[in-house]
């Protein structure tokens, strides 16, 4: 078998694809064992979102799962809104390697 070719991004593709990270509890409790969570565009792809995260915080990234996120209705006033889908990949991190995603970049 072939290894996959690993995409060239740019940095501003890089910044496109990585949004926010993800702080809460389930998160926090991932980040014990070397998992951090992102919200991602929707667009982007496993490869691209492996290519990103090491472009920007310059670590090894050992695996990621993603998945779907649909978006809420809700109701503000009586007005029916809909929040937006995003993507939500899971990083996994090789061994010894960390990010503080508190100190953004």
């Amino acid at each position: 078998m072939s290894a996959a070719k690993k995409p060239v991004l740019s940095r501003a593709r890089m910044y496109d694809i990585v949004r926010a990270p993800l702080v809460t509890e389930k998160s926090t409790n991932q980040s014990e064992h070397g998992q951090l969570s992102f919200k991602v565009s929707l667009d982007a792809t496993k490869p691209e979102i492996k290519a990103a995260i090491e472009g920007l915080f310059n670590v090894k990234v050992k695996a990621i799962n993603t998945m779907r996120v649909e978006g809420k209705t809700k109701i503000f006033k009586g007005m029916r809104g809909r929040r937006s889908d995003w993507k939500k990949p899971i990083v996994s991190l090789a061994d010894g390697q960390r990010i503080d995603v508190t100190t953004g970049l």
